[in-house]
């Protein structure tokens, strides 16, 4: 490095404005901040963990584990799953306390729930899913489709406009047992019409199942106010439980005694000290569980629960709207010149909490910008992807992850 990078003068003093009147601005000290790290953006894959978590984990481990031993399953474990379910839905999902659980990974969660939903649609042999979502939600899909006898049929979105409700609306019919698409798209941050594709799904008489790993945390969710049948969530995102922390699954009340769990495990059976012959299952929205809860690993999603409800889901989505903005200003006026693309939607209702730029050098640009200590991550075949949690990253920080961008990508040009 010749030399230190900086965007225009007037892009700098942009950034420091927007710290200055961010309501949000000092709760990003209570975020580990390491200091070989000037810029981290790819907190839409990892969350950088709460200060106030290590202590927490510390007095799990001395006071709920240690003193209380397996006491504590009867005196406040067995509950947690459901508890924290209902924090998640309160504070991230519009949805009423007793249809949100934690449990499981996404990928086992989301299994669940599609062979649950399919099942539950006897006479109806197809799944609607489209060809740009996660690739775990395209295998799974395939597999239950293999074992249940369906077929899929893929929608083909355009990866720039994501998948358009004429597109879900072209495919349903009579056959339709279950539509499956992801609420944000994880390239290019694409945010789907929830309401209108599941009322079009529910004209259909088909169920509807939302990815919302890259929603939750970041943007509106309303999931019973859309009238939304089943979603599933990750918790390492922008919730920041960290590495393999569990993912969440929403099952509309109403749905919830006509499904059947697809793993029947303990943990989801009416009475699991019993220990009985047979599985009955429990109740409301704890029949989804399985075998037995990450315990520990919800300790980190309540501690960032509880930032999202202090600053509140208005103000984080309001300070994600303005953080991809101003990562779109300046690639359109610095990068863009240097035959950088802005791969994302341009209308922030469209838009959720990262930006897509595409550049044939981006994957040496990725590397380098690692090795300076500035961390976005690379989406095939050329992009670099901004991830932009709100209650966690700066301005200035943002401004200066795209200076080194902007000369790693000049160096590569000249």
């Amino acid at each position: 490095m010749t030399e230190d990078p900086r965007l225009p003068r007037e892009l700098v003093e942009r950034a420091a404005e927007l710290d200055e009147r961010d309501p949000l601005a000092a709760l990003r000290s209570e975020f580990v901040l390491p200091e070989g790290v000037l810029a981290y953006l790819d907190g839409n894959s990892l969350g950088r963990p709460l200060r106030v978590t290590a202590a927490r984990l510390s007095r799990f481990v001395e006071d709920e584990w240690g003193e209380r031993l397996i006491r504590a399953w009867d005196e406040q474990w067995l509950d947690r799953p459901t508890a924290v379910g209902d924090l998640i839905g309160r504070t991230v999902l519009g949805a009423a306390a007793g249809q949100t659980v934690v449990a499981d990974s996404t990928t086992v969660l989301l299994y669940k729930l599609v062979r649950a939903a399919v099942e539950a649609r006897p006479d109806r042999r197809e799944i609607v899913a489209d060809t740009e979502n996660f690739p775990t939600d395209r295998y799974v899909i395939t597999a239950v489709a293999a074992e249940t006898g369906r077929t899929v049929r893929w929608i083909e979105p355009d990866p720039a406009t994501g998948v358009q409700l004429e597109e879900v609306e072209q495919l349903l019919g009579e056959q339709t047992a279950l539509v499956v698409l992801s609420h944000v798209a994880y390239k290019s941050a694409y945010l789907a019409d929830l309401p209108g594709i599941t009322a079009a799904a529910h004209r259909a008489g088909a169920l509807v199942l939302w990815d919302l790993c890259h929603s939750a945390g970041v943007v509106d969710v309303l999931l019973d106010a859309a009238d939304v049948d089943l979603a599933v969530g990750c918790s390492y995102k922008f919730l920041n439980g960290g590495p393999g922390a569990p993912a969440f699954g929403y099952v509309a009340r109403r749905l919830q005694d006509e499904l059947v769990q697809p793993i029947p495990g303990w943990m989801g059976s009416a009475e699991p000290f019993a220990m009985g012959p047979d599985h009955v299952p429990a109740t409301g929205i704890r029949r989804f569980l399985s075998g037995t809860p990450p315990i520990l690993s919800m300790i980190p999603v309540e501690d960032m629960l509880a930032l999202v409800e202090r600053a509140g889901m208005p103000a984080v989505r309001e300070k994600s709207v303005l953080l991809t903005e101003y990562a779109i200003a300046v690639a359109d006026e610095v990068l863009g010149p240097l035959g950088v693309t802005v791969a994302s939607p341009r209308d922030a209702d469209r838009r959720a909490g990262h930006v897509t730029l595409e550049h044939d050098a981006m994957r040496t640009v990725v590397d380098e910008l690692w090795r300076r200590g500035v961390i976005p991550d690379f989406r095939r075949p050329r992009g670099l992807r901004i991830g932009l949690s709100p209650l966690s990253t700066g301005f200035t920080e943002l401004a200066t992850a795209l200076a080194h961008v902007e000369q790693l990508i000049r160096s590569r040009s000249g």
